[in-house]
């Protein structure tokens, strides 16, 4: 698995461990790092990932709020939710990686921890969301 892949799902998991966005997201970061072995740029990576998404939690529930037509987040499965944070966040506000790889990377761990259901789930919230804020590359 690639070092980013791995980076973003380890990111995940400490979202969905921290599921409502908690202030103590440094003490999840650090035993998923320790856990994972990830090398350090992977290590930086997921940890600007978590920080994001834990910093602008409330902005980023807002878009997928948006995004969502027939679900609201407490009713969407956690590991749906922890997806769709860190996709959310990084095609939106981090934008420094194009709309197809962060989707394509969020079906990608949907599928994986949550099942084929969960990956077309996160896949339409999130072309939704790419074609109602105008970002490059969605389709």
């Amino acid at each position: 698995m690639r070092p980013r892949h791995r980076a973003r799902a380890l990111a995940v998991r400490v979202l969905f461990q921290t599921d409502p966005p908690s202030a103590d997201w440094h003490q999840a970061l650090a035993y998923q790092l320790a856990e994972e072995g990830l090398p350090a740029e992977a290590a930086a990576f997921a940890e600007e990932l978590v920080a994001l998404v834990e910093t602008n939690g409330a902005e980023i529930d807002r878009l997928i709020s948006e995004g969502s037509v027939h679900w609201t987040l407490d009713q969407m499965g956690k590991v749906e939710r922890a997806v769709l944070r860190l996709a959310a966040g990084e095609m939106l506000l981090r934008r420094q990686d194009p709309v197809p790889v962060v989707i394509d990377e969020a079906v990608r761990l949907a599928k994986e921890l949550g099942g084929e259901e969960a990956g077309r789930f996160v896949n339409g919230v999130l072309g939704r969301l790419a074609r109602g804020a105008g970002v490059g590359g969605a389709g």
